[in-house]
């Protein structure tokens, strides 16, 4: 097996014989549970009052769908938030601390190898995670509900960007600071960037110049911002009339359409945060 292959091995065992992923396998399970009986209360509503009222303006249907899918991207991406830094948190500075990044940087492995196999192993179980959580999301709503998404693929997508921005981000802040310091920051930006974005649909709302200004700012300085708007804004791309105006204000956030260059950035500046991250461990002592 290749130097890359055995640093990502070396990834996934400790996960297992730390039991993290026993842990968010179960509390997964749990929030889908929770879930799929809170849709399904949902929807047994709305149809026994569209039966006693009959038609109505808006689409209640599509309304309580899109408003839970677009709850649960939310518990998606903060769920894989919380994994990508808990798989990156300490995996330099916390490694190096205890002697064991030593033996595995050396050649003909290197620094930087060693920091494309970490962001591998974990990009790829946060994707991997995101999917089948969004994956599962959709399910319980199409079939308890009777409402799928208008583009199903493209907000998954979204948030596994996003996640992997993060990892990224996480990654880098294990170069400079303690295990605990760089969770609490990570976290801290996770929180501010979708706080910033909230700010930002608060803004087109008013509407304040200022706001939207630094809904921007926010999404270029931190774009898995950008990338849950645009997989929220996905869910109902389709939808029109004034159902349409109702759900794209979104939940937790609100809803922006994605640019044709917001994917190419999210892509350079994984790199760029990447690269930070082999610089700064190719000049650190070890």
């Amino acid at each position: 097996m290749s130097a890359p292959g055995v640093i990502v091995r070396v990834t996934l065992r400790e996960c297992l014989r730390r039991r993290v992923l026993v842990v968010v396998v179960v509390l997964t399970l749990a929030f889908l549970a929770l879930y799929a009986v809170a849709t399904h209360f949902a929807f047994s509503t709305i149809n026994r009052a569209e039966v006693r009222q009959g038609g109505a303006l808006v689409d209640a249907h599509a309304l309580a769908g899109a408003t839970l899918l677009g709850l649960a991207m939310f518990a998606t991406l903060f769920l894989g938030a919380v994994l990508a830094v808990f798989l990156t948190f300490n995996a330099i500075r916390g490694d190096a601390e205890q002697g064991l990044l030593q033996p595995i940087v050396v050649r003909p492995i290197g620094r930087t190898v060693f920091v494309a196999a970490r962001f591998g192993a974990a990009c790829g179980l946060c994707v991997a995670y995101t999917a089948l959580v969004y994956g599962a999301s959709v399910v319980i709503t199409g079939l308890e509900g009777g409402w799928w998404p208008d583009h199903v693929v493209l907000p998954g997508a979204a948030l596994a960007g996003a996640v992997c921005i993060l990892a990224a981000l996480s990654l880098l802040g294990s170069v400079y600071m303690s295990t605990i310091a760089n969770g609490i920051a990570v976290l801290m930006i996770y929180g501010a960037g979708l706080v910033s974005g909230l700010l930002g649909q608060i803004g087109y709302a008013l509407p304040s110049e200022r706001l939207q200004q630094i809904g921007r700012d926010a999404s270029w300085a931190l774009p898995f911002d950008a990338l849950y708007q645009a997989g929220l804004h996905a869910l109902t791309a389709d939808t029109n009339g004034f159902t349409g105006v109702i759900v794209h204000l979104g939940p937790l956030g609100g809803a922006q359409g994605a640019g044709p260059l917001l994917g190419v950035w999210a892509v350079a500046y994984g790199a760029v945060v990447l690269a930070a991250t082999a610089v700064g461990l190719q000049r650190r002592d070890l």
